[in-house]
């Protein structure tokens, strides 16, 4: 079966909350031949399992990548979001910061024009100051 798959999906199957739902997620996760993971899930994943469950980064960051790395998942650009974890994850940056540097990396563009000092130590992109 293909679909694209929505948040609540993945957050019930990460979680096992609430039981009932969790259970149901496992299984369609586990038959499923062709998931489509959108960007925009990913970063509502994220965001969930930090403000709601309060999962710690490192754990996170484990689960999108097994997600992504599910044979069955099939996303748009999975380097990019795999990129994207990495600077979320060890330069601590909010997802979508670390998406959008990530972003930059792999188009060349090379710069975020942003407000958010928290993108200056990233070496590996511009911070354009506004």
């Amino acid at each position: 079966m293909s679909a694209f798959v929505d948040t609540n999906v993945l957050v019930r199957h990460l979680t096992a909350d609430p039981p009932d739902m969790a259970e149901r997620a496992t299984a369609f996760l586990a038959a499923a031949t062709e998931l489509y993971l959108a960007d925009v899930i990913v970063a509502e994943t994220i965001y969930v399992l930090e403000s709601f469950y309060e999962a710690p980064r490192g754990r996170i960051a484990t689960v999108i990548r097994s997600l992504l790395l599910m044979p069955s998942v099939v996303t748009v650009d999975a380097a990019l979001l795999l990129r994207a974890i990495e600077i979320y994850e060890f330069d601590r940056l909010d997802f979508a910061e670390a998406y959008l540097v990530a972003c930059a990396e792999s188009t060349g563009v090379g710069r975020v024009a942003s407000f958010d000092r928290a993108i200056d130590p990233i070496t590996t992109v511009e911070r354009l100051e506004l």
